[in-house]
């Protein structure tokens, strides 16, 4: 009896140990997207699981070594305004970033990745990170998630999660749960792009195995052995040398070679290679490929890499410059995995196109009610590396204004409880180019964690949750839902601005200036009467006329409604923080979305869905 209840009890702990943990939230992936979404989701008091295979966090921004962040210096919002905050203090301000000419906000990864470990530090009480884990398996038990891995001691793990996240860079996880997915480029036909090709095809963006370059001083010789099948033709344009032609062959006059170096360079004196004009780009499709045609295909991404640093050291007489030794801690001195461009793309429940973000206002479906990311770089593909490049539609810099992404397009259709962000949500290829860049990833990851968490502590499917809850949400976390550029999210009114901007009731105005995407709210320019969208909200006509509105007009139209003003119109409008009362003057723009935020609530009083129309 006694034997038997020793086994009894060893029987216990066995199966005690076996018992998969319940964690309501899983994510795989602890890149840009997958850092973000823990941490919103944990702030949110619910807690977290990030299951990361290396030994760093920060996916391309750090692991991938792009660290010089592409867009939205106007536009720092939520954790990746945080991020860049904690960047900008960690080297002295932000004008201590400017340090590259690719990027208002350069850094050195192994920077980057303590600042995110100190974010997700900052939340530790429901947050859980496994680094250096290998996924083994995920799978629908029920009505949950069952999640198996290996830890960094190789002990096996089971965990069961009410809501899991595939923030991984190539959307595994998204195919290993049977979700639908497009790869390369879609016929115009099927997305109504102008630009499309005329026929589908199944070519992706370039992928770039990043190099950090160091200068250890004049006189030294860091030239690594000649790698194998070092061909210095391959890169005799990437700039202006001995090799190299007047001009490329898409007629661009060629940079200098101090230009190309500095391109990247980081505020610790590094040097960024990521350089797309005859350099280290490389051409992979390697998504749907087996993990040792994935391995053999990057070795040879590395190998490209590496002949192009040669080149810099031989060609380029720069054989002072080598390998940094203090970045990554790996053998080789380069980054941990390549940085992907494109990815699997799911069906999701919104697609998100370039027409969609070129003319939002006009687009068949409204999805910018429905925003959670903003973004204002150009579309910006790589494609030079492709053997058949000049075969491709020129996708270069197509101009759009900036852009909010619809919340669908990280929930897959005919798949529970599942969120998949990083690069591979529901988008056309076309404007992969501009949703792929890192600031637009961490806010689509950063809505995943505000979804997931909703969805837990409201019991519901992540398809059930308020579209109207989740931007609320990221509009708390200092997070921008439209893309307006001329009212910074410091301004006392923003939010209100942002909710108005939202239903559609005041609309931006897009444009493309150079280089820049931007939206304008025009908070100070005078209303007028055909710029109020708002029949939905009051059924008639207010009667304003046509042209500049002034404030005794505009109060009068409130009347006629039946607004009941709480106090005298001036005082009342002193009350919400607005500035002089004069009825005969013009109302501002901006004026007119903080009355007709605080007195109608239309924000809150018409939930959309993931189309963007209103539910009643």
């Amino acid at each position: 009896m006694k034997h038997s209840g020793i086994l009894f009890s060893l029987m216990t702990l066995f199966l005690l140990s076996c018992t998969p943990t319940h964690i309501p939230i899983v994510i795989v992936g602890g890149g840009a997207s997958g850092v973000s979404a823990g941490v919103q989701s944990a702030r949110m008091g619910v807690s977290t699981l990030i299951i990361e295979e290396t030994p760093w966090l920060g996916g391309m921004l750090t692991s991938a070594g792009v660290s010089c962040v592409d867009g939205n210096y106007k536009m720092r919002s939520g954790i990746f305004g945080e991020f860049t905050d904690s960047l900008a203090a960690r080297y002295g301000g932000y004008p201590a970033l400017q340090t590259g000419w690719v990027s208002n906000i350069n850094f050195d990864p192994h920077i980057g990745q303590q600042v995110f470990t100190n974010i997700c530090n900052s939340c530790a009480d429901c947050f859980t990170v496994e680094r250096c884990a290998q996924l083994l398996s995920v799978r629908r038990s029920g009505e949950m998630w069952k999640v198996a891995y290996r830890d960094s001691e190789g002990r096996r793990r089971s965990v069961v999660a009410d809501v899991l996240v595939d923030a991984t860079e190539l959307g595994d996880v998204a195919k290993a749960c049977g979700v639908e997915y497009r790869i390369g480029m879609e016929s115009r036909h099927d997305t109504e792009e102008s630009i499309a090709p005329e026929e589908a095809n199944n070519v992706i963006q370039d992928l770039t195995y990043v190099a950090f370059l160091k200068d250890y001083g004049v006189g030294a010789d860091m030239t690594i052995p000649q790698p194998d099948g070092y061909d210095p033709t391959l890169f005799a344009n990437a700039c202006i040398n001995p090799l190299s032609d007047e001009k490329t062959e898409t007629g661009q006059y060629l940079w200098s070679s101090d230009m190309m170096i500095t391109y990247g360079k980081t505020p610790g004196g590094r040097y960024m290679i990521n350089w797309p004009i005859y350099g280290n780009d490389y051409y992979a499709n390697i998504v749907d490929a087996s993990p040792k045609e994935r391995e053999e295909a990057l070795m040879r991404a590395k190998n490209h890499t590496l002949c192009f640093v040669y080149f810099i050291q031989t060609q380029l007489g720069m054989k002072n410059l080598g390998i940094a030794d203090d970045v990554f801690p790996t053998e080789d001195g380069l980054p941990f995995f390549p940085y992907h461009r494109e990815s699997r793309r799911i069906v999701g429940e919104a697609f998100f196109t370039m027409d969609a973000a070129a003319a939002p206002y006009d687009y068949k479906h409204p999805y910018y009610r429905t925003g959670i990311a903003v973004g204002d770089y150009p579309v910006d593909h790589h494609h030079f590396a492709h053997p058949k490049w000049r075969e491709l539609p020129d996708l270069h810099f197509y101009p759009i204004p900036s852009f909010n992404v619809p919340l669908g397009v990280i929930i897959p259709q005919e798949v529970e409880n599942l969120l998949v962000v990083e690069k591979s949500i529901s988008v056309s290829n076309l404007i992969n180019g501009a949703t792929r860049l890192q600031p637009v990833v961490m806010q689509l990851g950063q809505a995943a964690g505000a979804l997931a968490a909703l969805s837990v502590m409201e019991g519901k499917d992540v398809g059930e949750v308020s579209v109207r809850d989740v931007q609320t949400e990221l509009l708390n976390a200092g997070g921008y839902i439209m893309p307006y550029v001329d009212l910074p999210k410091e301004h006392k009114h923003f939010g209100a601005v942002q909710r108005i901007g939202a239903t559609g009731i005041l609309r931006g105005e897009g444009r493309n200036v150079g280089w820049e995407n931007q939206t304008l709210f025009r908070p100070d320019a005078p209303l007028l009467a055909e710029e109020i969208f708002a029949e939905q909200f009051y059924g008639g006509d207010l009667g304003l006329g046509s042209g500049e509105v002034t404030v005794g007009e505009f109060v009068g139209a409130l009347k006629r409604l039946g607004v009941q003003l709480p106090a005298p119109a001036d005082e009342w409008w002193h009350s919400l923080g607005l500035e002089e009362y004069s009825s005969h003057r013009a109302v501002t723009r901006l004026e007119a979305a903080v009355v007709i935020d605080a007195l109608f609530d239309p924000f809150n009083l018409l939930d959309v869905d993931f189309e963007g129309y209103f539910r009643r």
